[in-house]
């Protein structure tokens, strides 16, 4: 143990061998060691007691003891905090080596206390789900999860994409949120590793998101479902598992969060998330009519999803129980007249054809107009609609609006279909370009529940961004500014979910958001091995492997190519997997702290944009 600490406290003075929370990054420096690492090496020489331990002396020569040196940093320290600590307490072995050690493993359900990286596809990827089963012991997990370097930053408004100038941080807002810190205040789109974004997120937003809503895969084995859903059912339990964990400490103590499904994982995820977000914080099981159609080919045709509700805390919620279901904010109304206080709020709604609308010669209308032209003339004959600098608008009077609360149940009678869903993102885009959308009107009903003006929604599976849609067109609607966070891993953040989510900021004329991503490292190799169409492409991303990428340390490169005759004979499939498992699943994205390593080649932009998120101060 004093020659363990010794160790330590040398290591320790290496920055990238050290985690955010000061624990020693072993699979780090066991890494280094197999590369015969010349600054690990010279850090060991400098102090005697190591040099003697791990160092041969050879006619005068000094030969570094890998073997021994490895061996070492495997059989010591165990944390504490691992699932196999009674295992290891046992004693249970196999060839003198503990479970933690050989990836061995039996669990209440498969895979249950494992990292699932699970990437989300759309279906015609047909892309196997990645399992981290052998990510086992905490100090592994803990790596996987720390923050990640950003890169590819932009910001988008009504004009377009813009350069990245630097995170908005409105102190007046953060007041307004009850927040004494500078948090980010601007709408975010991320791009990444959904669980490994959400880790990202921690220090910036933890305790602060008002609402999460989730529309995750729903594990039907079916094909027409937008995301690779082909999860079997214990790997889907842990896929969830991991990502709820962490959202719920994203969660403020007044959060709450809506979970879409079906009946193929809805009731196991409500027992799932009874032990996460604990049973008495369950609220509602709501039901709403998700199809159109009826289906024959069943005994009892299923035409509803589910939407599980859970709060963070179910007492603090309950006990502002009345503004549940109140549609309109009640600040702002900072005008008066007769009828009391008022606020102007838009009459027209985004997009809508202007040639074809009455009230476009009456008043200059670029939408649609919100009432009957009658009902219009009406209201601006009575005042009640006003010509203001921006256009129409109607007095909107707070009375009314303390009076708008809604009856809120478990059965939502609207007709949330998919279909007209599919009908109004198509006439949006101009194309077809997402399966099964989920709708937008379902979307508002359910931010409009709870998040209310500077509040923060969270949505870590924004497939086409309807929730941001959703956040969008209600800001429009009731003048409030509440704001998203949107995180999807699959290319087409950049070809449908931005281009959606800035097609509605320039139709309502109001809005913007920043975009940024994860920085790969051995995700760009799964993600190329994952493309590949034949072995010869496998073959030269090997190569490429060999001499970028991070491979597990375990990995005999000579052995690799001694036999690489044999790997030629595998299929197709067999050759993914086999290069797949090769690579240092701890290093898919850059961490926060290999920032400054020469190996990873982090940009002066990549830097920059990272130290604002993180607020970290510049060397």
């Amino acid at each position: 143990m004093k020659l363990y600490e010794a160790l330590e406290k040398q290591l320790k003075k290496e920055i990238n061998f050290v985690s955010d929370n000061g624990e020693l990054k072993k699979w780090v420096v066991i890494n280094k060691a197999q590369n015969y690492d010349v600054d690990l090496i010279a850090i060991l020489l400098e102090d005697k007691e190591l040099k003697e331990k791990f160092f041969l002396d050879i006619k005068g020569t000094l030969v570094f003891n890998q073997n021994l040196f490895v061996q070492f940093l495997e059989q010591k320290n165990y944390l504490n905090d691992s699932y196999t600590q009674y295992k290891n307490k046992v004693g249970l072995t196999i060839d003198g080596k503990y479970l933690k050690q050989r990836n061995e493993v039996a669990l209440v359900w498969p895979f249950k206390d494992c990292i699932l990286e699970g990437g989300q596809s759309r279906e015609e990827d047909k892309r196997e789900e990645i399992f981290f089963n052998e990510t086992l012991a905490q100090d592994e997990i803990t790596q996987l999860l720390e923050p990640k370097v950003l890169t590819n930053a932009k910001t988008y408004d009504k004009d377009g994409e813009h350069e990245f100038k630097g995170f908005t941080r409105d102190a007046e807002l953060n007041k307004k949120r009850g927040l004494t810190e500078d948090t980010i205040t601007d709408n975010l789109i991320i791009k990444g590793n959904n669980l490994l974004a959400l880790h990202s997120l921690k220090k910036e937003f933890a305790g602060k998101v008002k609402l999460i809503y989730i529309d995750p895969p729903y594990n039907t084995g079916g094909d027409s479902f937008g995301y690779n859903d082909k999860f079997n059912h214990s790997s889907w339990l842990t896929f969830m598992k991991n990502r709820l964990i962490i959202a719920r400490e994203l969660l403020s103590d007044e959060g709450v969060i809506f979970v879409s499904l079906d009946d193929n994982e809805a009731h196991y995820c409500k027992i799932l998330m009874d032990e996460i977000f604990k049973r008495e914080n369950f609220i509602a099981d709501i039901c709403h009519k998700s199809r159109g159609s009826i289906s024959n080919d069943k005994i009892i045709s299923p035409n509803h999803n589910h939407i599980l509700l859970f709060a963070k805390n179910e007492r603090k919620v309950f006990a502002k129980k009345s503004l549940f279901g109140i549609k309109k904010n009640l600040d702002g109304f900072d005008k008066t007249d007769k009828n009391g206080d008022y606020k102007l709020v838009p009459v027209d709604g985004p997009g809508g054809a202007s040639k074809g609308n009455p009230f476009y010669e009456f008043e200059g209308i670029e939408g649609y107009w919100r009432f009957s032209k009658e009902r219009m003339q009406r209201m601006f004959n009575e005042g009640l609609v006003v010509k203001t600098a921006t256009g129409l608008q109607q007095k909107y009077y707070k009375e009314k609006a303390a009076k708008s609360r809604q009856t809120v149940t478990t059965w939502w009678e609207e007709k949330f279909l998919t279909s007209s869903a599919t009908t109004k993102l198509k006439k949006l885009m101009g194309a077809d370009v997402f399966k099964n959308p989920k709708n937008t009107d379902l979307l508002k009903r359910i931010v409009e529940l709870w998040a209310t003006d500077n509040d923060i929604i969270l949505d870590y599976h924004a497939g086409s961004g309807t929730t941001a849609h959703a956040v969008l067109e209600l800001n429009k609607e009731d003048g409030l500014n509440r704001k998203f966070i949107m995180i999807e891993q699959m290319d087409y953040i950049e070809s449908v979910t931005n281009q959606r989510v800035q097609k509605v900021i320039e139709q309502n004329k109001q809005g913007s958001f920043t975009y940024i991503e994860l920085k790969k490292h051995n995700q760009t190799f799964i993600d190329q091995i994952e493309e590949a169409k034949n072995s010869k492409t496998l073959l030269d991303i090997w190569e490429q492997m060999k001499a970028k990428s991070f491979l597990d340390y375990n990995v005999d490169i000579q052995k690799q190519d001694e036999h690489i005759a044999d790997f030629k004979k595998l299929e197709l499939a067999q050759q993914k997997k086999h290069l797949i498992e090769l690579l240092d699943k701890n290093q898919l994205y850059v961490n926060l702290s290999s920032i400054n390593d020469k190996d990873f080649d982090c940009s002066k932009a990549e830097k920059k944009v990272t130290e604002d998120f993180y607020q970290l101060k510049k060397d």
